[in-house]
This record gives structure tokens, C-alpha cells and sequence, in this order.
């Protein structure tokens, strides 16, 4: 440092309110103030600039050069001057309050504790009131300052370390819950396609259904249209089985009494009636030619009904009381019939009140018995031949 230089560090007083320039700093400074103030990249820019080619060089000669090229004035030192001045120029404007070496101290003290200090540490020692002691106190604590930076970088580098091993941990995890998730989302997927496809076979399989109970109603409506009879017809039909099967039991149960009777007796005298009991049952008068209407009655005393009926010389019809036979054809009956036995125990109410109506309408004589049996069948036609002897 020159002697003019020395002077005006010794005794700041006498440059004025003039800052110092870099080449002006003692040398002891210039390695820190390029350590801290300019960032290694912004640091090698500046020299290729300066010395217009890409330099080879490492960090460490780099910083080296540039810290012997501040020693004095030149190319590269001046460029390192403005480029200071305008990094830290909000600095540089905060000290130029200060109007004293303690002043300028003091703000200095509080750049330190803030954490701030790169440009405190250009705007401070370039300070027109920057004495040699206040110079060197600043170059201790920016030492310090980078030791604990050091130190902060290894604890930040631990740090840094350890959430790189936690994030290439969390990413593993991570990588394997979107490979779950992917899988699970394929399944869904797979399941609803599945579903889907169920779905539309279930519907195609309904509207086949319609369409067939369609066509089935259609066909059904069309056969109803060509035989309108066709239930009647179905009933006439079940009822005629029923005669049927009727019939064949009635001659099984008539060959089984046959077969029980060795000896035929003798037939019974005009007039005689013989009852299920022994003892025959004599009529006076004979019903000859006359419709006899059996109403009611068990259906299978109807064939003994019938045997009583013609042995007297009458006609002998029987409609069931409404509980097979239809209850239109008993009109009819009642219409046909000279004489009306009601057997008032085996018949349904309303065929009652029907032949007791249609006897009182037309005069027609109709006896009521209420014993189901032949003898009270034969007592009611022994009441009809005394009337009319």
C-alpha cells in the first residue's frame, strides 16, 4: 500500500466524505471482501469479460488471481468496483448516514447480527469514516462469519443429506403405492367393464323376455279370436272327464256289487220299491211318463237316485245344487221337470232360493226333504202318488 493510501486509513478525517476504492483496501482485506461479496459464478464471468476468453482455471485460482489483481488499479479491479457498487448499492446508501468510525461500527454490528453482511462488509470498509482498527475488527468477524458459514454449510450439507436419503426413501414408498394404486385402478376398471357387460346381456336378455310374452299374448289374443268358445269348451270338456271318471267308478262299484250277490232275487212287484234296507216300500199310484228333477243329493247315490225313479215309471234328471254343475243349466232343469225334489241338506243356497222362486212362479210341485238318502227320496215320492190318487 503506497503512502498516500496509508495515511488516509490512518486518518479518515482527511479524505472527506470521498469512499475508498478497492485498490485502496488494504490487502488483507481483498481476500475476504472477494470470498464474500462476489459469488463464485458471478466471479468468473467478470474475469472472462474482463479478459475476453472462457477461462480454464478453477475456482480457488480464480479467487487467488482476482484477490492479487486488487491490489492495484487496473482492468479487472475496476470492473470489480462498479460491479460492488451496483450489487450493493441499497448498502452503500444505508451507510452513508454514518458520520463516525463508531457510527459506521455500529451498523456494522447490526449487519452481522442480521445475517447481512456481504454488502455491510463493501459499504463499511469503503467508508469515508473506516478507520485501520474498525478495517481489521470488520476482517475478524467476516472470518468468524465464514467459520460459522462453514459451519452451517456441514450442518445444512447433514441436513441437505439426510432429506435426500428421506426423499429417495419417500419416492420408493411412493413408486410403489401409484404401482398399488395403477393395479387397483386396472381391477375397477376390469370389474367394470365386467358389470358393464353383465348389465347390457341382462337387459338384452329382459327385452328378449318381452318380447317373447309379447308375441305369446298376441298368439293367445289370436286363438281367443278364432275359437271364442274356447272356454266353455275347455270347461265342458274337464267336466265331461269328470263324468267320465265318474261313470267308470260308478260301474266298478255296480260289477263289485254284483260279484257280492250270488243269487239275483226276484223282482219286486209293480208299485214295490226296494230300499237299501230289507223291507220294500210300496207306491200306490205310478209316475208313469213324468220328469222327475232330483235337486241336490250325494253324487254317488245319483245311480240309486235314478233306479228308484224309473222303477216308478218317471223320467229321472239331477243337477248337483250349484256345487259342480254350472247354475245356468238349472233353469233349464227346473224348466223340464213335471216334478221338483229339493234335497235341501246337499245344495248351495243360492240354487235353493232359485228352485224354491221357480216353483212359486210357475205352480210346479216341488217337495223339500232334508236327509240326503233313498228312503227320504222314496217317502217324498209316496207324498206325490197319495196326492194325486
Amino acid at each position: 500500500m503506497c503512502d498516500k493510501h496509508a495515511s488516509l486509513l490512518l486518518d479518515p478525517a482527511a479524505q472527506g466524505s470521498r469512499r475508498r476504492r478497492v485498490w485502496e483496501l488494504s490487502q488483507t482485506s481483498h481476500c475476504p471482501l472477494v470470498g464474500v461479496a462476489l459469488p463464485l459464478g458471478a466471479l468468473r464471468k467478470l474475469v472472462e469479460r474482463v479478459t475476453g476468453g472462457q477461462l480454464l482455471h478453477d475456482d480457488y485460482d480464480i479467487h487467488v488471481g482476482t484477490v492479487s489483481e486488487c491490489a492495484q488499479r487496473n482492468g479487472l479491479s475496476e470492473a470489480i468496483q462498479k460491479e460492488l457498487e451496483r450489487r450493493y448499492a441499497g448498502d452503500i446508501a444505508r451507510f452513508r448516514a454514518a458520520k463516525s468510525s463508531e457510527e459506521v461500527g455500529a451498523l456494522w454490528d447490526k449487519a452481522v447480527a442480521a445475517g447481512n453482511v456481504p454488502g455491510a462488509f463493501w459499504a463499511g470498509l469503503t467508508h469515508a469514516r473506516c478507520n485501520a482498527a474498525l478495517e481489521q475488527r470488520m476482517c475478524r468477524d467476516i472470518h468468524m462469519v465464514q467459520h460459522q458459514a462453514g459451519a452451517c454449510v456441514r450442518a445444512d450439507m447433514d441436513k441437505y443429506n439426510a432429506l435426500v436419503a428421506d426423499n429417495a426413501r419417500l419416492m420408493r414408498e411412493l413408486m410403489r403405492a401409484q404401482s398399488r394404486c395403477q393395479s387397483l385402478q386396472q381391477e375397477k376398471t376390469e370389474m367394470a367393464e365386467r358389470h358393464e357387460q353383465q348389465l347390457m346381456a341382462a337387459r338384452a336378455a329382459g327385452i328378449a323376455k318381452d318380447t317373447d310374452i309379447f308375441q305369446l299374448r298376441h298368439a293367445l289374443a289370436r286363438l281367443q279370436a278364432e275359437v271364442p268358445e274356447l272356454d266353455e269348451r275347455k270347461r265342458l270338456a274337464n267336466r265331461l272327464a269328470q263324468m267320465e271318471e265318474r261313470e267308470a267308478g260308478l260301474k266298478a262299484q255296480l260289477a263289485a256289487l254284483k260279484a257280492a250277490r250270488p243269487v239275483e232275487p226276484p223282482a219286486p212287484a209293480p208299485g214295490v220299491i226296494e230300499e237299501a234296507v230289507p223291507a220294500p216300500v210300496e207306491i200306490p199310484v205310478m209316475l208313469v211318463n213324468r220328469s222327475v228333477l232330483c235337486v241336490g243329493g250325494r253324487s254317488g247315490s245319483v245311480p240309486v237316485y235314478r233306479n228308484v225313479v224309473e222303477r216308478v215309471g218317471a223320467q229321472f234328471a239331477h243337477h248337483d245344487g250349484g256345487l259342480e254343475d254350472s247354475a245356468g243349466q238349472l233353469d233349464a232343469s227346473l224348466a223340464a221337470a213335471d216334478l221338483v225334489i229339493c234335497q235341501t241338506g246337499c245344495i248351495s243356497h243360492h240354487a235353493y232360493w232359485r228352485v224354491k222362486d221357480h216353483c212359486k212362479r210357475t205352480g210346479k210341485r216341488c217337495i223339500f226333504i232334508d236327509n240326503p238318502s233313498v228312503s227320504s227320496l222314496v217317502r217324498g215320492l209316496q207324498e206325490v202318488a197319495t196326492e194325486g190318487a
